[in-house]
């Protein structure tokens, strides 16, 4: 058994996800603009001839970052959709032959139309009306999961940026203080965990370390990254009330938006949001500190008014 299952008491391991799409007000599938009304994937297991959410097995000796991998991979298996994540779900636990099992969910969004091929596992893709879904599921612990998922209108991936070099040994404009070796490895490994994300659009605070933490997965998509200066240290606290105006205008942006800051903003800004909303993330105490480790993201969901709908903090990338 690997240190995952023993971590998590679990002697098998999955992870699946509420593939969900937008659809406008008539039927057909849209985007955030138009309605909040939303469809999602149901498949048939011939194996069980049961009608599930889509889910498969983590192989053993893996950790915690694939079994994010793994949702995705297999919601692509059998469903033939391509989908990016959002939220956390939870996790459910039941008995199987094997022993104790544990799937983890996230919500996931369609991202391509591909056309459903049956399989030897699923022989059959159903999109159904969010409120249809918990009448068709077979396992109570699907409607359990169901009933957590609350569709996002927009979500932000935050990040605060890479290791930099020692402050006291910079002797430069701070602004300036570039990545270390291990803060450029941590870029690195950022540009694999932000496209489970599949962020379109890319901001940073005006310190350098920022957007170069943005960057090698920005230059995947050729894409620009946006100056933020009311969400840098300096700005931010100059006048916090416009940093958090600013901060809520990229949180209720339609679609995936990413945003580099730094450690003297993201606890305050997380915090207002929680405190604010009610939200508490999984695995969260209502009085521990909001985290903020270097490289470290808080994947943020918003609803249509920019409400925050859940909070998910990833310690390393």
């Amino acid at each position: 058994m690997s240190a995952l299952h023993t971590a998590l008491g679990a002697d098998v391991l999955a992870a699946g996800t509420v593939l969900w799409r937008p659809v406008s007000g008539d039927g057909r599938q849209g985007d955030h603009r138009h309605s909040r009304a939303v469809e999602v994937a149901l498949v048939h297991r011939p194996r069980y001839d049961d009608w599930s959410l889509p889910k498969g097995k983590l192989d053993k000796g893996l950790d915690h970052g694939e079994l994010a991998d793994c949702a995705l991979r297999e919601t692509r298996e059998e469903t033939g959709v391509a989908a990016r994540l959002g939220a956390r779900l939870g996790d459910v636990r039941y008995g199987v032959p094997e022993g104790r099992k544990l799937v983890r969910y996230w919500a996931a969004e369609a991202v391509d139309d591909a056309a459903f091929v049956a399989n030897d596992e699923t022989d059959e893709l159903r999109w159904v009306p969010l409120a249809d879904a918990p009448g068709l599921v077979t396992y109570s612990h699907d409607r359990d999961v169901l009933a957590r998922f609350r569709p996002p209108a927009s979500v932000l991936v935050l990040v605060r940026h890479a290791k930099a070099g020692s402050r006291k040994d910079w002797e430069g404009d701070d602004d300036l203080r570039p990545l270390s070796s291990s803060g450029r490895a941590q870029a690195a490994h950022l540009v694999g965990f932000l496209g489970r994300f599949a962020p379109e659009r890319f901001h940073a605070s005006p310190p350098v370390r920022c957007p170069d933490t943005l960057a090698p997965y920005a230059s995947t998509l050729d894409a620009a990254i946006t100056p933020e200066p009311l969400l840098g240290e300096e700005g931010y606290w100059e006048d916090p009330a416009a940093g958090l105006v600013r901060f809520r205008a990229l949180l209720g942006t339609p679609g995936v938006t990413a945003l580099c800051s730094q450690g003297g903003v993201i606890p305050d800004v997380v915090e207002t949001l929680l405190d604010e909303s009610g939200v508490r993330p999984y695995g969260m105490r209502g009085t521990e500190p909001v985290p903020s480790r270097k490289a470290s993201t808080w994947l943020l969901t918003a609803d249509p008014h920019g409400r925050l709908l859940s909070a998910d903090y990833y310690p390393t990338p």
